[in-house]
């Protein structure tokens, strides 16, 4: 039974404040508590420095206990992309035509990972998972039944779809934060203009082109032709 001592002293208080301080309680540890940690730091150092022993220093304990809830770094980071898809809203169920909901839904998808580069170049190499991943996919995977694409076509597509967008953020997203990303797209954009005709015939021919269009609209277009491509196969 505890009651209030009423002969306790100030000095005894803070005696007792400055050991809680010095020796606070720790938080239990939950999948969910080490995955916002995670975050954290990711927003704050770079997915590099979202390590088990970096997050162990941060909430106090060993990296075994984090091994119970992840079974790698890498398990760890497919986890962080995860929760930052939870971000995207599912596509409307009516209202406009099912091949520009579906875009839209990709492009959501495609800024997600365009906000973080290091992000976009692990899901370029390894295996996604999770429950918001898996809505994404499924979301995309109803859109593709609503255009009336068969099921093997669908499920075969689904591949190829995030696979382009993923491949767009890495490439658009490292280019972009490259401290010298400037530098190189004048770099490319000299090297085309002094192609030599005999030489490269083509590239001479269509310079212009080759380096026309904004970073959105070649997007769609990629797009656009995965769709049409599908919906006429076979």
């Amino acid at each position: 039974m505890f009651v209030h001592n009423e002969y306790m002293t100030t000095e005894d208080t803070l005696k007792a404040r400055r050991r809680r301080q010095q020796h606070p309680t720790k938080v239990a540890l939950t999948r969910q508590g080490i995955l916002e940690v995670a975050l954290q730091i990711l927003h704050e150092e770079g997915l590099s420095k979202v390590t088990m022993r970096r997050i162990a220093t941060a909430l106090d304990t060993g990296p075994a206990s984090i091994y119970v809830y992840f079974h790698n770094t890498e398990d760890l980071h497919v986890q962080i992309l995860d929760a930052l898809l939870g971000q995207i809203e599912a596509p409307a169920a009516t209202g406009g035509q099912w091949q520009n909901r579906l875009k839209a839904l990709l492009t959501r998808y495609r800024d997600v990972l365009f906000a973080y580069p290091e992000i976009a170049r692990m899901a370029l190499s390894t295996r996604l998972s999770g429950p918001h991943y898996l809505a994404l996919v499924d979301n995309a995977l109803a859109l593709l039944q609503e255009g009336g694409l068969p099921d093997r076509q669908a499920a075969w597509a689904i591949d190829l779809l995030l696979l382009y967008v993923t491949a767009v953020a890495a490439e658009q997203s490292t280019r972009q934060a490259a401290p010298s990303a400037a530098a190189e797209e004048s770099a490319l954009a000299f090297e085309v203009a002094a192609a030599d005709p005999s030489r490269y015939p083509q590239i001479a021919r269509l310079g212009d082109e080759l380096l026309s269009g904004t970073g959105q609209s070649r997007f769609e277009w990629g797009l656009d032709t995965l769709l049409a491509g599908m919906l006429s196969s076979d």
